[in-house]
């Protein structure tokens, strides 16, 4: 993830700022792209969140993963509100950083919530995270570890 967060400082839930060299390194990362003022954002993040909690408090060790919430917020009030009420205890892009919008396109971010699935390079595992987690559930994460090139000992 080095390379597609190079030079930036990513948020913490509780505003902290963080590098993501650090926070990132080793992990298959979820690119969240979503709103508060989005109903099907509203209704896929606490799925989001469940996955994420189980993933990493109901493992040992703790999953690889990570999430970068891509926040296509109004304001940073928004933004900020849609965290704290909604969120799990993921990483964030910060709401002015003009980043959000090459990420986009990156990505090709037509409509939200789009959750992407990336190796540490930033290339695509899976643009349809989101489909894949509300299908299978945790097992998806098995094939987007594999899909990572990140060896770890890691069962579900």
């Amino acid at each position: 993830m080095v390379d597609v967060f190079s030079g930036r400082l990513l948020v913490s839930k509780d505003g902290r700022s963080v590098d993501p060299e650090e926070a990132l390194q080793n992990k298959v990362v979820g690119l969240y792209f979503s709103a508060g003022w989005c109903s099907p954002c509203r209704d896929f993040t606490p799925v989001l969140c469940d996955f994420y909690t189980e993933l990493l408090e109901e493992t040992q060790p703790p999953a690889p993963f990570e999430v970068v919430f891509i926040s296509s917020d109004h304001s940073a009030e928004e933004m900020a509100g849609y965290m704290h009420a909604m969120h799990g205890d993921w990483l964030a892009l910060p709401f002015h950083d003009p980043y959000k919008h090459d990420l986009k396109k990156k990505y090709n971010i037509t409509a939200i919530p789009k959750l992407v699935i990336v190796k540490q390079t930033g290339e695509v595992i899976t643009d349809k995270g989101r489909k894949q987690i509300r299908d299978k559930g945790l097992s998806c994460f098995r094939n987007w570890l594999e899909g990572a090139d990140i060896f770890q000992n890691f069962s579900t």
